[in-house]
């Protein structure tokens, strides 16, 4: 039986880029619908939800962090941004605002598809992991429930991204323990670089929010990463 294809929605402004990313990807097998303005993604996403989310950060009406901001209102979708420059504070915003990823214009179609498939290939490892797995994974009050690929807080599961979920999962199952930036892009996003060490920074800097008053904290190890722990 043929397995249901995974949706992507793109929203760029740039009637090119979007047929170059549209090809790429449906060559690749994925269903795409892509969108001149975010307001039009966002009318299509509130009708119709998607696997993954690519936005373009300039864009006329709502910008791509505008958008972002009001998807995580209502979704935790993996969501990879463009950006026009090579920006740190655009990555940042980016990230802070609880993008999964993002990739620097110009670029290769090619190197957005890698990132495509690295998030989608890293939430079917997470999955089948828990197929075959019983383990739980226990640290204070929080709890990783390997059958809904969530994190709960005394049985009330946080609102994570994708991302968010690998990171706090990873910390967790090396409780105490201090784990490199590095370590993280490498297991979570599959890539390395020192500009990118800012999404492990950005990321942690939500997840401590998120779990605030659970009893469980994420300090930093100055230099070098994280460490979870009971506080």
């Amino acid at each position: 039986m043929e397995l249901t294809k995974k949706r992507i929605y793109i929203a760029d402004d740039d009637d090119n880029i979007r047929h170059i990313i549209k090809t790429f990807l449906v060559n690749d097998g994925y269903e795409i619908e892509d969108f001149s303005t975010g307001d039009d993604l966002l009318e299509r996403f509130a009708k119709v939800d998607c696997n993954l989310v690519i936005l373009d950060v300039m864009m006329p009406g709502s910008d791509g962090f505008a958008v972002l901001a009001e998807l995580r209102k209502r979704s935790t979708v993996p969501v990879i941004m463009l950006t026009a420059r090579d920006s740190e504070n655009d990555i940042a915003m980016g990230l802070g605002l609880g993008s999964d990823d993002y990739i620097t214009k110009p670029f290769s179609a090619m190197a957005l598809l890698m990132r495509v498939r690295a998030i989608f290939r890293r939430i079917e490892f997470e999955n089948s992991k828990y197929r075959t797995s019983q383990k739980e994974v226990r640290v204070g009050r929080l709890r990783v429930d390997e059958v809904s690929r969530s994190v709960l807080i005394d049985g009330e599961p946080l609102a994570l991204t994708p991302t968010e979920y690998g990171v706090l999962r990873d910390l967790m199952m090396h409780a105490n323990e201090a784990v490199s930036r590095e370590e993280l892009l490498n297991r979570i996003w599959g890539f390395e670089s020192v500009v990118e060490t800012r999404a492990t920074d950005d990321t942690v800097r939500r997840l401590r929010q998120k779990i605030a008053g659970s009893g469980v904290i994420i300090t930093a190890v100055w230099g070098y990463g994280f460490r979870l722990e009971e506080e």
